[in-house]
């Protein structure tokens, strides 16, 4: 498809009109800027000509006012590994990545797919189990996932979505072919950095940005608030709205609270919610005020104490009892978590062959699932050219990359995958594609992958944010791009079609317009 797109815009001019990164090194890889010949390719030939305009001096010296800016709005994450200190401010880069209008068709199309095919299953999974007594998918996989929430079963959330808020990660390898890597359908952080690297880049390369013809992201608070309207039990006309937290401490507290404020929402902690007579209401200095619709971002076992685990201070008591009886709407459903398991990832493609009857846009990295007796002997007999993932982990940890492991690494792995296969999954090593990066004040190639954000209201009503978040592994050679293993961001440009909404230099963050009317909390 990159080929298509890139013949079709070489044709417009000649190879020597066409701007260049002459001292930039590809070293072989898919770069996402420029050609093996380091000609910029389609849509970011204002880009790499402004590259060739600035002195590197210039560019360090916006890279660091980008950072300042980033500093002084409190844009942070936190580490718990990190016994330095766990806050940190999130690493950009000002190199933004280009998707063209034609590749982001081909990336939409096949997002939206997906989405519907996942919460189609989870409708099943928690309910009939067809696609199990069918033989698509084995029993023991799904009763053996810890993401598989026995006390979900039998829930049937308004419109049949499971999962409203979803982010996908996505890959490119030395082709230029586009793979999904993993699913996020549980609480999935960072689009809150997206919006903020739109809003430094478009204040530090105005021309550049304009001249682009990039798609706006500014709208996604106002449209995440109108989802949540949307998903409100039926007979509720004017619902009270949360975002639910597990607190100040939490790696993601900064985007809960950014996101509560654009869309003019309470945040909360579960001590500021009770339960009352199957209903949910909101502790106010005014007294108890009613709640209708849930953003959660507490993960699934903390959710409810009275359901899930005992232990749990973050949650609700009783929360799954008003879920259950349909006087509240949660996004997303607690047990999504089944669907992005690394193990039933593997069978994404063979879910939207079963509910939809379509072969999937997106193709899945190749996996192999070490619970099958095939799949586990070819694994460990070639540790050395695979990255092998744990099922239950994410951040980047519990992952082991082969070639760049030593043999004792890939023995102690081996091991674990023995004593445990089903928790284990192994996939080639891909070479991800890479974007120049600033270092040291001169231009790099480092690896990317991209993860764009999907509204799913219902199975027709499905909308992805036209960009995404870009992570980088800032490390030379590094394949991993969490930001918790030393990974930064990037600003994501889609490129826009003719006839598509170009964003505004002038519009900031859109926020909702009217806030709701509800008394403080009184925590």
């Amino acid at each position: 498809m990159q080929e298509q797109v890139s013949g079709k815009s070489f044709q417009r001019q000649s190879q020597s009109s066409t701007p260049s990164l002459p001292n930039y090194q590809t070293d072989g890889f898919f770069d996402e800027l420029v050609d093996e010949r380091n000609l910029s390719r389609p849509d970011t030939e204002e880009l790499v000509s402004l590259f060739n305009r600035l002195p590197p001096a210039e560019l360090y010296r916006k890279q660091q006012a980008i950072e300042r800016s980033l500093y002084q709005m409190g844009i942070t994450f936190t580490v718990y590994s990190d016994s330095a200190g766990t806050e940190k401010i999130f690493p950009f880069d000002v190199i933004p990545r280009i998707v063209s209008a034609m590749l982001w068709k081909h990336i939409d199309a096949g997002l939206k797919q997906r989405i519907r095919a996942l919460n189609r299953f989870l409708c099943d999974i928690y309910n009939e189990q067809a696609i199990v007594k069918d033989g698509i998918i084995p029993k023991e996989l799904i009763d053996s996932s810890p993401a598989y929430l026995k006390e979900c079963h039998g829930l049937k959330p308004f419109n049949d979505v499971w999962c409203h808020i979803t982010g996908t990660d996505l890959i490119r390898d030395n082709e230029g072919t586009v793979f999904v890597l993993e699913d996020n359908l549980r609480c999935p952080s960072g689009v809150s950095y997206v919006l903020q690297n739109r809003h430094v880049m478009k204040r530090n390369f105005p021309q550049v940005f304009g001249a682009s013809r990039v798609r706006p992201v500014s709208d996604y608070s106002w449209r995440l608030f109108d989802l949540l309207r949307g998903i409100a039990p039926p007979n509720v006309e004017n619902p009270a709205i949360v975002v639910l937290t597990p607190g100040i401490y939490n790696s993601a507290y900064y985007e809960h609270s950014f996101l509560a404020q654009n869309m003019g929402v309470r945040l909360v902690e579960g001590r500021d919610l009770v339960v009352e007579n199957d209903f949910l209401y909101m502790r106010t200095t005014g007294g108890l005020k009613r709640v209708d619709v849930i953003y959660r971002r507490i993960d699934d076992a903390f959710l409810d104490p009275k359901t899930f685990r005992k232990d749990s201070v973050l949650g609700v008591a009783g929360l799954m009892d008003v879920y259950r009886a349909g006087n509240v709407s949660l996004a997303n459903a607690p047990g999504t978590g089944i669907a992005d398991d690394k193990v039933i990832y593997a069978f994404v493609p063979e879910m939207i062959r079963y509910y939809l009857g379509e072969e999937a846009i997106l193709p899945n990295v190749p996996t192999y699932v070490c619970q099958k007796e095939d799949d586990r002997k070819y694994v460990l007999e070639h540790m050395d050219e695979l990255v092998i993932k744990a099922a239950g982990e994410s951040g980047g940890y519990g992952v082991l990359i082969g070639p760049h492991a030593t043999k004792e690494q890939r023995a102690e792995y081996a091991a674990k995958i023995k004593a445990d296969p089903r928790n284990w999954i192994a996939q080639p090593t891909l070479q991800l594609s890479r974007v120049p990066t600033l270092i040291d004040g001169q231009l790099e190639g480092r690896h990317v992958d991209l993860r764009p954000y999907i509204l799913c209201r219902r199975q027709d009503d499905v909308w992805v944010l036209p960009g995404g978040l870009t992570r980088v592994a800032l490390r030379k050679g590094s394949l991993v791009v969490n930001s918790s293993q030393g990974g930064g961001s990037k600003d994501t440009w889609v490129v826009a079609e003719e006839g598509q909404q170009v964003a505004s230099l002038k519009n900031g963050i859109k926020p909702v317009p009217d806030s709701e009317q509800i008394d403080p909390p009184r925590t």
